[in-house]
């Protein structure tokens, strides 16, 4: 692309949702700066699992992470299929855990559905199933049990993700999420959990929403080490929205560094994909393309370049 086109490019794209003109150019299709990008399915909500996988393709990213609703609608025969077809990598499965119920027969429930979420990881490809930890069982007040309940349900799955070649990573959230889905609130916390285990069963996942505002988060990431199992980024925005669920925004719309953080998650010793994920109703109500195209060049402008030269020739390939 010449100067020229670029230039025309930059001043006639809008990103999304702010509606301001873009930055720098939208990269084309087969840019090799976009190898290790992925598009979280819940970044494009009103896209079908079929729409976001060809959406995918046609950006030219290298790879997609998948949510089991969306694969549950088509059938896990019929997405495994589509994925092998499109060349994609599936960069993670979400998700498993919810393992806090107090009741043991909720528990046993919850551990058969997570294992067979194991298996649907596996037959998509996928190395990394997510887990959610889960919140506080209604009308309890006891974190430190729940968090136990959690690290127990973990030790009873690990070696079935290990038979299954699926890494389990253990997405601490802000703690704002405490009480309803994650009572797994630090890096730290996460990597007490996961550290109990060989870092081929359980790892951690680190997504910069959920982390960035962390207390000595870098040297919790280089004590992650071999343990990252998947990389995930978007902003911090304020004011909050309603539902703090979808305060989650572009990255460069909000208050995170992505540069420190990314330059630490590198220096880690990190080569896998990234993650682009995003709720936010704002960005769920625009087309689909263009926010891919805004994830893109947001994502070359804040990200790529401290992600260093590492890790393009060894990102996992699909199984």
């Amino acid at each position: 692309m010449s100067d020229a086109s670029s230039d025309v490019l930059v001043e006639t794209a809008v990103d999304v949702p702010s509606g301001l003109p873009a930055r720098i150019p939208t990269p084309q299709p087969g840019d090799p700066r976009l190898a290790r990008l992925s598009l979280n399915q819940r970044t494009t909500a009103n896209w079908s699992l079929r729409e976001a996988i060809d959406g995918t393709v046609a950006a030219g990213l290298g790879s997609i992470g998948l949510w089991r609703e969306p694969v549950a609608e088509v059938g896990l025969a019929t997405a495994v299929e589509w994925v092998r077809a499109s060349g994609v990598r599936v960069s993670s499965l979400c998700r498993g855990g919810f393992f806090t119920a107090a009741d043991p027969t909720a528990r046993r429930a919850a551990h058969d559905d997570n294992v067979r979420a194991i298996e649907e990881a596996a037959a998509l490809g996928a190395r990394t199933l997510v887990l959610v930890p889960g919140g506080l069982p209604e009308g309890s007040k006891d974190l430190a049990g729940a968090r136990a309940r959690a690290a127990e349900a973990i030790a009873a799955l690990a070696p079935v993700a290990k038979r299954h070649g699926v890494v389990l990573g253990i997405e601490p959230m802000n703690p704002i999420f405490a009480a309803d889905r994650g009572v797994v609130s630090t890096l730290g916390q996460a990597l007490d959990i996961a550290e109990q285990f060989p870092a081929d069963e359980v790892g951690v996942v680190v997504d910069t929403f959920h982390l960035w505002w962390e207390p000595a988060v870098e040297e919790q990431i280089m004590r992650a080490s071999d343990r990252i199992v998947s990389y995930q980024v978007c902003d911090w925005i304020t004011p909050l929205p309603a539902d703090t669920l979808l305060s989650r925004g572009m990255m460069g719309d909000g208050h995170i560094d992505f540069p420190g953080f990314t330059s630490a998650v590198t220096a880690a010793g990190y080569t896998g994909d990234v993650e682009v994920e995003i709720f936010n109703a704002d960005v769920w109500a625009a087309p689909g393309a263009a926010v891919l195209a805004t994830l893109a060049r947001r994502y070359l402008e804040l990200v790529e370049p401290w992600l260093g030269a590492a890790g393009l020739d060894t990102v996992r390939p699909r199984a």
